[in-house]
């Protein structure tokens, strides 16, 4: 049986939204349900152990990893904002979201994905200069520079979705909050919109996200176009320093690939699954499997989780 219409306050401000979501079987849905309780858990736990080992461990007080712990700390604020909701929504009669809260989840998931945009932009910059600059790399990349690369991807990705949010809240929905998706996003609420300027929301959508993430991915490719073109003239010198860039090329990898296909690809004018299965590709999946992918094929990162499980301690280490 379908969820009866909510009330709304007027036509262009709902107080709520109904959000569909996956049209699934109960039984069904307890899988879904367990699979992303795990999927959570794995990427907090996995993600605080990155931030705390960063912390700790002073052999990983180097700016590679100081951009690390934000990543990981950025993957847990990304996550937490729709993974919580959905299941919640999973055992609730009806999948609700005040209008104000989708605004929210709407600003704060732009915010962390487009800071971990540039953060991933800063990263490989990080990689440009300790492989093709190496002289000069403690001075280029000093402490204050590393703050100010970590408050430029914060502010450009907090400023960015504060805009698109505002234009989002604008808009009127004349008779439906119908959103078939697991959680607010712009491109599915302006599909229920009845505003004449939707096209024009879209753009400034493509627009605002597309500069943080076209910007950032053309400043990663340049990067490694660099640290290639270095590590092909230089020989095996660099090619051991070239082995530290590996796992941030598959996560920027991930994260760029999945991003791409569920915002560039074309979405069907009803509810689809696949569109869901996309969203939790890039919103769910990719930060779970980032500090897999750093402890797994990271020596350092493994040196200090070895060192903390042997020893059962914080892995403080001393001078």
């Amino acid at each position: 049986m379908s969820p009866e219409p909510l009330q709304q306050g007027n036509l262009s401000s709902p107080t709520m939204f109904l959000l569909l979501g996956f049209s699934s079987a109960y039984r069904t849905w307890v899988t879904l349900c367990l699979c992303f309780s795990l999927i959570y858990l794995v990427t907090v736990l996995g993600n605080l152990l990155i931030v705390t080992l960063v912390w700790l461990d002073t052999h990983l007080h180097s700016p590679m990893y100081f951009f690390l712990g934000h990543l990981s700390f950025l993957d847990i604020c990304y996550s937490s904002v729709t993974l919580p909701k959905i299941l919640r929504d999973a055992f609730s009669p009806q999948k609700t979201i005040s209008f104000a809260g989708c605004i929210a989840q709407i600003y704060f998931f732009l915010c962390f994905g487009g800071s971990e945009c540039v953060l991933l932009a800063a990263m490989a910059y990080d990689r440009y200069l300790a492989i093709c600059h190496p002289l000069h790399y403690p001075a280029l990349m000093s402490r204050k520079m590393c703050h100010c690369l970590v408050a430029v991807s914060w502010l450009s990705g907090s400023i960015s979705s504060l805009i698109q949010a505002f234009l989002t809240s604008r808009l009127p929905f004349c008779g439906s909050n119908r959103v078939d998706h697991l959680f607010c996003e712009i491109p599915f609420l302006l599909r229920v919109s009845c505003s004449p300027n939707a096209p024009l929301n879209k753009a400034a959508l493509y627009i605002f996200a597309g500069t943080i993430a076209m910007g950032s991915f053309l400043l990663t490719v340049v990067s490694y176009v660099h640290i290639i073109g270095t590590v092909l003239r230089r020989g095996a010198g660099t090619q051991r320093a070239f082995a530290t860039c590996t796992s941030h090329l598959i996560v920027v990898s991930l994260f760029f690939s999945t991003g791409a296909v569920a915002y560039l690809a074309p979405h069907s004018g009803g509810s689809t699954e696949m569109d869901e299965v996309l969203a939790l590709l890039y919103a769910v999946v990719t930060p779970m499997l980032n500090p897999i992918i750093y402890s797994l094929r990271n020596s350092e990162v493994k040196a200090a989780i070895r060192k903390a499980l042997r020893t059962g301690v914080s892995p403080v280490c001393t001078s």
